[in-house]
Order: C-alpha cells, then sequence, then structure tokens
C-alpha cells in the first residue's frame, strides 16, 4: 500500500519572509505534538515545509544561518502519482526463473513483480496473470479429442524452469511520482495492463499503481499559512484537503468539507501567531526556530513601527530574541540589510517579489511592495520599474498595479501606480501620476493601511 503522503504547510504565492517562516515554525510545531500523540507507539503524520516560489532573500539568509533546509518548492497541491503508488516494488531479475517469480509473488502477496537488468534498472513487468496465461498455455499439448495429460504436465514442468524474461511484458506504462494522477488514471484505463510502473530519472522503479489504487482518487492535505484566499494559493487548492489555516489576514473565500482549525488574530505577523501556540501546548523552541520566526515579525512589522504591530507582536518579539540570543532591533536591521543589491536585482524580482492580487469589484489590482534602506537606489530604476509595472497590466489585465516602496529607516512608502489611478487618488486624497511617485509618510502595511483601504472604497 502506498504511504501516507505528508501534510504540506504553505504559504502564499510569491512568498514573503512571514509566509516561509511561518511554514517552517508551523511545521516543525505540528511535528513534534505529532510525535508527543504517537508516544514511539505508532507512525504520525510528517508535516512538510513549503514554498510556492523563490525564497527571499532575507528568508535564505536566516534559514542558513541556523541550518534550517529550505521549504521544499511544490507547484500544485493536486493529487500526485506518489500519493497512490505503493512504493519500493518487489523485483526480480530477468534471468530467474518463474518458479522463483511464482515464488515471491506468493511470499509477498502481490499481483506483480518488476523486472530488473543486470545493473537493476527498469526491463519490465511479470504478473499473476502472465504465469497464469503461460500454464493455460500448456494446455495446447492436449490433441483434438486425445488426452495427452503426460505431455501437459511436461510441458508446466518445463515452465518451471524458464526464465522471466521469455514471458517478460515490455509496454507497460511509464509514469513520473509527481505526474499529476488524473492524467496518469486516463492512461492507465486506456492501457492493455492494470499495472503500470513509477521511474525515477535512473530508471529505476521505485512505485506500482494499479488500476485499484486509483478507484478513490485521494485529497492533498494542507495546512495554509500567512493567508487564506484562493487566489493566492497553491494551484489546485480547490481538490486539496486544507486541514488548518493561521493567518492574520482579513478572512476570504478559502473553504472546507469539514470544521477545522482556524487561527485568524488581528497580529502583525503569522510568525507571531505560531509563537504563541508553541506556548499554548507547552512546547520549547529551540534557538534556530527562534531567530526564523523573530525575522519573519521584524520584517511584517517593519521592526515594530508598522501601525499593524500589536502588543501580542512585542512580547513575542521580547521572547524570541532573548530564544535566539539577539538584540531584537540589531536583529531586524540585519535581516532588512540582506535584501540589498537593488542596483542590479532583477527588476521582476523588485516589483514582483512581495505582490498580492486582489479582487475590486469586477477587477482585479496587483498591489506589491518592496522594502529598502535605500530609497534613493530603488529610484534611479524608476523608469525600468513603471515599464515593468506597465507589461504586468497588460499581460495580466490588471485595473492598475501599485508599487509601494517602503522605506524602512524614513518610515514612509513611495507610491508607483499604472494604470487607473483613479481608485489610489482618490482613496488617498493625492494625485499619483506624475514621474516620480507619490511620498506617503508613516504608510509602511499594505495590508492595514493600504489594501484595506482601496478594498474598502
Amino acid at each position: 500500500m502506498a504511504t501516507a503522503a505528508p501534510i504540506i504547510v504553505v504559504g502564499h504565492k510569491n512568498p514573503d519572509n512571514d509566509s516561509i517562516c511561518a511554514a517552517v515554525g508551523y511545521a516543525y510545531l505540528k511535528n513534534e505534538l505529532a510525535r508527543r500523540a504517537a508516544n514511539g507507539k505508532e507512525p504520525c503524520p510528517r508535516y512538510l515545509p513549503a514554498r510556492l516560489g523563490p525564497l527571499p532573500p532575507e528568508s535564505a539568509w536566516v534559514l542558513e544561518q541556523n541550518g534550517i533546509p529550505a521549504p521544499e518548492v511544490v507547484s500544485h497541491v493536486h493529487a500526485r502519482v506518489s500519493d497512490v503508488m505503493t512504493p519500493d516494488p518487489i523485483s526480480i531479475g530477468h534471468d530467474a526463473t518463474l518458479l522463483e517469480a511464482g515464488r515471491l509473488l506468493r511470499q509477498h502477496n502481490v499481483r506483480a513483480l518488476v523486472v530488473t537488468n543486470d545493473d537493476g534498472t527498469y526491463r519490465g513487468l511479470i504478473t499473476t496473470r502472465m504465469i497464469a496465461e503461460r500454464y493455460v498455455a500448456a494446455t495446447d499439448a492436449l490433441e483434438d479429442g486425445g488426452a495427452n495429460e503426460m505431455a501437459v504436465a511436461g510441458n508446466l514442468i518445463a515452465s518451471l524452469g524458464q526464465k522471466v524474461s521469455d514471458i517478460i511484458e515490455t509496454d507497460v506504462l511509464e509514469l513520473d511520482k509527481n505526474g499529476l494522477l488524473k492524467e496518469a488514471v486516463e492512461d492507465l484505463m486506456a492501457s492493455a495492463l492494470r499495472e503500470a510502473v513509477v521511474l525515477d530519472e535512473g530508471r529505476f522503479a521505485i512505485g506500482i499503481v494499479t488500476r485499484s489504487d486509483v478507484a478513490v482518487r485521494p485529497r492533498r492535505k494542507v495546512v495554509l499559512v500567512d493567508h487564506n484566499e484562493t487566489r493566492q494559493a497553491a494551484n489546485g487548492i480547490e481538490e486539496a484537503d486544507v486541514v488548518e489555516i493561521v493567518d492574520h489576514h482579513r478572512i476570504a473565500d478559502v473553504s472546507t468539507a469539514n470544521p477545522i482549525l482556524f487561527l485568524n488574530l488581528p497580529v502583525g505577523s503569522t510568525a507571531t501567531i505560531v509563537a504563541t501556540e508553541f506556548d499554548r501546548h507547552d512546547v520549547d523552541i529551540p534557538p534556530s526556530i527562534a531567530a526564523v520566526l523573530l525575522s519573519a515579525i521584524m520584517t511584517d512589522t517593519v521592526i515594530l513601527k508598522s501601525p499593524t504591530a500589536t502588543e501580542m507582536d512585542r512580547e513575542q518579539v521580547e521572547r524570541l530574541a532573548a530564544l535566539a540570543g539577539v538584540d531584537a532591533t540589531e536583529f531586524g536591521l540585519a535581516v532588512f540589510k540582506c535584501r540589498g543589491g537593488e542596483d542590479s536585482m532583477p527588476v521582476d524580482k523588485l516589483v514582483g517579489a512581495d505582490s498580492k492580487e486582489f479582487l475590486l469589484g469586477d477587477a482585479t489590482v496587483l498591489i506589491a511592495q518592496h522594502e529598502t534602506v535605500d530609497l534613493p537606489a530603488v529610484m534611479k530604476r524608476e523608469q525600468e520599474i513603471r515599464e515593468h509595472m506597465r507589461r504586468l497590466r497588460d499581460d495580466h489585465n490588471y485595473d492598475f498595479v501599485l508599487l509601494m516602496v517602503t522605506d524602512i529607516l524614513a518610515e514612509g512608502s513611495q507610491f508607483l501606480c499604472e494604470g487607473n489611478r483613479r481608485i489610489v487618488n482618490r482613496v488617498f486624497n493625492i494625485d499619483c501620476s506624475g514621474e516620480g511617485g507619490t511620498w506617503m509618510p508613516g504608510v509602511l502595511s499594505r495590508k492595514k493601511q493600504v489594501a484595506a483601504k482601496i478594498l474598502g472604497a
């Protein structure tokens, strides 16, 4: 049988530091709780931190500094071949006998064996059905109207020493473990065989899928962190089983078939909520995880300067800094400085690394944010930035694209807008149209100070 797939803990598309670090921290907590519940007596669920895009530079830095692997990249949460395949299939060499094959099939109570070459690579399949057909063929020794049982018996005895390679099936459907299950099902049902083989890049068999395996379609289990909106979620989220949500944004449109744990608090960072969950369950936070969570709070609250920062955020910052053995403010500035390189950063990354789509009536808008400690370096590239924003507007049919270039030290944001600026101008009572954009003092939070006002207009 297929082993249980891990439960994916994942943030939103275009992941920011909070999205990455909340997934890492929450997956660690859930794995600790699962081990505690199992108490070593039974297999426990495994939670896998994941991401829907490239690592932000600050995330890469803080993970590397603390010896934590980067979350796995997932392109979708559709059911995959690996979710149903039976791993590590029983194999037999091509020069083995049918007698050996029959014994293996019976011993392991399976219907198919992978036949291998001398180097262990995949060669084909042999199944109980093929062996049965070989035995039935022995009856050809019976003469019409006669009874030549000894000839049949002799043929059957001879078959026991026959090589597996003599009746091997090589016209077998070959699958990739990461392939979409719905596509594999169509191919398997159209195949003459009931079985398909799953191969790795070296052509070693790593699994078998049968028609019985795909009779019930699995749903991948997913924990969402730092979002609860389908537009920001992994592709295929509608087919997945969302089992938990941990977020600090508005409640949006992710729906579930059953009641779930939905932690949604008006705080500055999802990592703050994750840190409080360690407390609630009395699980110690290792210094490495404390540093990761601290970095997320400091970036999401702009070193606690954002209006989204709450007393709960401040309490967790103090606690996590002590556990990580760092000065919170110095650590936060170090995290922000990891971004750097604004003069050479690819423009698509500068604009799109932290961007989110929002529905505004019948229109879709894109609101992006780039936080910096060197605003002049960013603004030197204004023309290039605006050209890229216009391409985004045209390619995705956005009503407008708004970029907030947030100066952490000056505590404000430079607004650059391309497209229909009417709503932005009306909501903020500005004229965001000319070169140089519009300086917005005190505006640090996309969620609370910008997106909320625009969506509420």
